[in-house]
C-alpha cells in the first residue's frame, strides 16, 4: 500500500503522523519505507536525530521531493509492505505527483475554522487526480485535538459529511509526539503504553482495513 498524507495547509502534523504509522508497522514485522516529498525534509531530519543517538534504524527514510514522484514511489513499493509518502503543503506539482502515486489518501486536519479552505482545496485535488485514478481512496483525520472540546466535535462532525469522509481514529495534542520529533525517537518507544501509543496502533489498525 502507498499512503499518502497530505494538506495544503502546513502544521496539520504531517510527519509526525507519518513517522509515527511507519514505527507501528514496522514494529508489527512490515517492511516500511518512508519517502520525505517535503522540501523541508523532517521526516529525514528525524532520521538524522535518530542516527545521531546511537538508534537501530526502525525504517527506511528517503528524501524524495521531485515531480517525478507518482513515476518512483510504485517501484518502492514493490520492495516494501507499506510506503508512506510524508507530502509537502502549498506546492502544486509535489503535491499532485504524490495524489497520483497514492493507492490512499490520508489528509490530516486540525480542529480549526481556519483548516476549512484547505480542506476543500484537498477535495478538489483528489476529484482531480481520480480522473487518472479512479480507484484513490481518501480520508480526513483529526489530528492534534482536545476530544472533549466542542470545536474538535463540531470540525469532526463537519468531516464526516464530507465526500471523502473522515476516520473514526483521531490523535490528539500530545508533548510526546514533539519531543519524540526532537530525539529521533517515536512515541511508542518514549511511552510504550501511553495515550498517543494507542492512538497511533488504532489508526494504523483502522487504515489497514481500507488497504
Amino acid at each position: 500500500m502507498i499512503l499518502a498524507l497530505l494538506n495544503q495547509k502546513g502544521g496539520v502534523g504531517k510527519t509526525t503522523l507519518a513517522l509515527n504509522l511507519a514505527g507501528a508497522w514496522a514494529a508489527q514485522g512490515r517492511r516500511v519505507t518512508v519517502l520525505d516529498a517535503d522540501p523541508q525534509a523532517s521526516a529525514l531530519d528525524w532520521a538524522q536525530a535518530r542516527s545521531h543517538a546511537g538508534l537501530p534504524r526502525a525504517f527506511g527514510v528517503v528524501g524524495l521531493p521531485r515531480e517525478t514522484l507518482h513515476l518512483e514511489a510504485p517501484d518502492m513499493a514493490r520492495a516494501a509492505d507499506h510506503v508512506i509518502i510524508d507530502g509537502p503543503p502549498r506546492v502544486a506539482p509535489l503535491l499532485r505527483s504524490a495524489l497520483l502515486a497514492a493507492d490512499l489518501v490520508l489528509a490530516p486536519v486540525q480542529p480549526s475554522p481556519l483548516d476549512g479552505w484547505a480542506s476543500a482545496e484537498m477535495l478538489r485535488l483528489i476529484d482531480e487526480a481520480r480522473v487518472y485514478r479512479p480507484g484513490l481512496r481518501a480520508r480526513f483525520v483529526l489530528n492534534r485535538c482536545a476530544a472533549r472540546t466542542v470545536i474538535a466535535r463540531e470540525t469532526a462532525l463537519a468531516l464526516a459529511q464530507q465526500d471523502i469522509g473522515a476516520l473514526r481514529a483521531s490523535v490528539g495534542q500530545r508533548v510526546v509526539f514533539a519531543t519524540a520529533m526532537q530525539t529521533g525517537r517515536l512515541a511508542a518507544e518514549l511511552a510504550p503504553k501511553g495515550v498517543a501509543a494507542m492512538e497511533i496502533a488504532r489508526l494504523a489498525a483502522e487504515l489497514e482495513t481500507l488497504s
